[in-house]
């Protein structure tokens, strides 16, 4: 899609938190590029974005969505992300591709610390980055103490680039532009309108804009030099140097505006169009060398009713035509995508955003090229937070609900599924309660699946405290060849994490030899489901003794003889429950710490320490152990008591006792689920 000019699309990401306003600023780029005629609104669900069910039910984005349009005779495509955390993942995916993130913000200082975990992302991978400040109109807070506040939570210095115009009442109703030192005043639904700057915010405006050339001063010598020097540096120098600061992703320039009433779009355009690195920088950027051939990288994975897998892409180098094959796979259509239309086109070239259709065995994050064999590393599909057992309402359901899962764990690679034998549930795992009942409703719109869910079950354990020794005789007649095992076992506690031992000891061949592997069998087919109702571990069974018939004893007599005293032996070792208890760490900003400790203390956990995280300015990491158990809702208690950005890591650590009156619960609970 180059234009006639030979400029090549360019790609711009819009992240956020949740409630930022994303959506309504893809909506208003759309209109000021020409795409739409009429711009639609979330509240009444007529938005290009959102498209989703599942989004216009929440009025809030649960997918990427894409769209393109035409500036001043270049083109450019958007991707609007969702803003909470727990569609994380395709706001990763879909920056990773992108020439420069739009990070909206509210206007509002308790509310930066909100951006963090994207501006993190950003600075991580390198991402070129502009902060708008959205719906400005609204805001009480004072420009200064706003810039103050994103400062804090970005690791690259913050340059404001506009400073807002107030009316007598303080409502913004326009700003000044610290470059050009052009006021303008906002039109509701139009382009700003160039107006005298206002007297009262020259002083202001004269020192906001030195402390734009501060912070650009820091990157150029020459300017650094003429401001000591009281010299007022040339108009192009100044935007050459914004530009060329911001494509190294070594400052974030400061906007403000409204997205609902079209404040601000068109100069957040202009900056996009003159500040936002090309392609071919992008594709540097990442790595990418210049090649003859075509390179594509997928960064989203939607299977769509009737259309079947496609695959979003973006085209790194050359042009790709429909029907070419790629990493083996032949591309079977390519469709311009805005919303939920797509637009068939025969090829995509450089800096184009297309689908492409039924590339089956290719996957999320994969480099396509014509031979097959390039690589790029891609960030790691984020860990599962949270939860859910499900069953199918319709049990013949069961092969296609399995299908299903899996095409849904191709979109969100932060999506898992998994199968738990020992506790026969069927577990899906995701970044939040939102981002599951999301999926569970892609399972009945999509696929007309109806699921019951429910919080998983916990793989307790069982142990002994101490051992014994048991005998057991396996005897039957039944006319014909009869039943013997005869068996004399020891079983003894072993330290906790050491598993199963088994040994024999048979001195004389008391028992043939034949038989002793049907011993062990037994013994371990026991363990599967000890006296409290749980898997058995770390106990050791040494078979001592016992007797065989030379006619009726076999394999299976010896296996049912070895249950038999395991049966009988273990309830008189004292038997233990075991739960499995998780180290987690927890990442939140330091005026939380106190609050998450008294989480992890109230659900049974052991602090081990605090201490600062690492490049995270402002942030602690709480690590702890803490029972399994109580992890379930976990995520959605950090998040309630930091503003929706805290976040934690877990795995399994070690399994430890779990003695009184939760035991007994357990225990219970367990007991009654075996007699239904």
């Amino acid at each position: 899609m180059a234009d006639k000019s030979g400029n090549t699309p360019r790609c711009a990401v819009l992240v956020g938190p949740y409630l930022s306003g994303k959506t309504s600023l893809f909506e208003a780029l759309l209109l000021a590029t020409g795409t739409l005629h009429k711009k639609g609104f979330v509240r009444d669900g007529s938005t290009v974005g959102d498209n989703a069910e599942e989004s216009r039910k929440r009025q809030a984005s649960t997918e990427v969505t894409l769209g393109r349009g035409r500036y001043l005779d270049e083109d450019w495509i958007f991707i609007d992300t969702p803003g909470s955390l727990d569609f994380n993942q395709d706001m990763r995916n879909a920056c990773m591709v992108a020439d420069i993130a739009i990070v909206v913000a509210d206007p509002e200082i308790g509310k930066a610390a909100a951006l963090t975990p994207y501006l993190k992302f950003l600075d991580a991978h390198d991402i070129p980055h502009v902060i708008f400040v959205n719906k400005i109109e609204d805001s009480n807070d004072r420009m200064r103490d706003i810039v103050h506040a994103l400062q804090d939570v970005s690791d690259r210095p913050v340059a404001l680039r506009q400073v807002p115009i107030r009316d007598s009442g303080d409502a913004v109703t326009g700003y000044v532009d610290l470059v050009s030192e052009r006021a303008y005043q906002y039109q509701n639904g139009k382009p700003s309108k160039l107006v005298q700057i206002p007297e009262a915010v020259t002083d202001r405006e004269k020192e906001a804009r030195n402390e734009m050339l501060e912070t650009l001063s820091d990157f150029d010598d020459a300017l650094l030099e003429q401001l000591l020097e009281d010299v007022e540096p040339a108009a192009p120098d100044v935007y050459g140097q914004l530009t060329e600061t911001l494509q190294g992703d070594l400052i974030v320039p400061v906007l403000l505006g409204g997205a609902e009433k079209d404040h601000g779009v068109q100069r957040l355009l202009k900056t996009l169009r003159h500040e936002t690195p090309d392609v071919a920088a992008t594709a540097g950027r990442l790595g990418i060398s210049a090649v003859d051939n075509a390179v594509c990288q997928i960064f989203k994975t939607v299977h769509a009713a009737h259309m079947g897998k496609l695959s979003y892409v973006r085209v790194w180098h050359g042009t790709v035509k429909d029907g070419e094959e790629l990493n083996g796979q032949r591309v079977s259509g390519i469709n311009r995508v805005t919303g939920a239309k797509l637009e068939k086109c025969g090829s995509a070239s450089a800096g184009d955003v297309v689908s492409f259709g039924r590339m089956d065995v290719i996957e999320t994050g994969e480099l396509l090229t014509p031979g097959g064999v390039a690589a790029l590393d891609w960030p790691a599909p984020l860990a599962p937070v949270y939860g859910l057992a499900i069953t199918p309402t319709n049990r013949s359901d069961e092969v296609k609900l399995s299908g299903a899962l899996a095409k849904l764990a191709e979109e969100d690679p932060s999506f898992r599924v998994e199968h738990n034998a020992a506790l026969g549930e069927l577990v899906i795992r995701g970044q939040g309660d939102t981002h599951l009942r999301v999926m569970i409703e892609r399972l009945e719109s999509r696929f007309k699946l109806h699921v019951e869910a429910r919080e998983p079950g916990v793989p307790y354990k069982e142990s002994i405290r101490k051992g014994a020794e048991q005998h057991a005789r396996h005897k039957k007649q039944t006319g014909g060849h009869g039943q013997f095992g005869d068996v004399k076992i020891k079983i003894a506690p072993l330290g906790r994490g050491k598993g199963f031992a088994f040994k024999n000891s048979i001195v004389g061949g008391s028992v043939p030899k034949q038989y002793i592997p049907s011993v062990e069998e037994g013994v371990k087919d026991f363990m599967r489901r000890g006296p409290l109702g749980f898997e058995v571990v770390d106990v050791a069974v040494e078979l001592c003794d016992g007797s065989a018939h030379a006619v009726d004893s076999s394999d299976m007599a010896f296996k049912a003889a070895a249950r038999m005293a395991m049966n009988e032996g273990l309830p008189k070792c004292k038997p233990v429950l075991l739960e499995p208890v998780l180290k987690v760490v927890i990442s939140v900003p330091n005026d939380a710490t106190a609050r998450v400790q008294r989480i992890i203390s109230g659900r049974r956990g052991q602090i081990l320490g605090f201490q600062a995280k690492a490049d995270w300015s402002g942030w602690d990491e709480v690590e702890a152990y803490l029972p399994e158990s109580e992890t379930s809702d976990l995520i959605i208690e950090i998040r309630s008591h930091t503003g929706g950005i805290g976040f934690y890591n877990g795995a399994f650590d070690h399994l430890a006792e779990l003695t009184g009156r939760i035991a007994d619960q357990v225990v219970e609970g367990r007991t009654a689920v075996a007699t239904v």
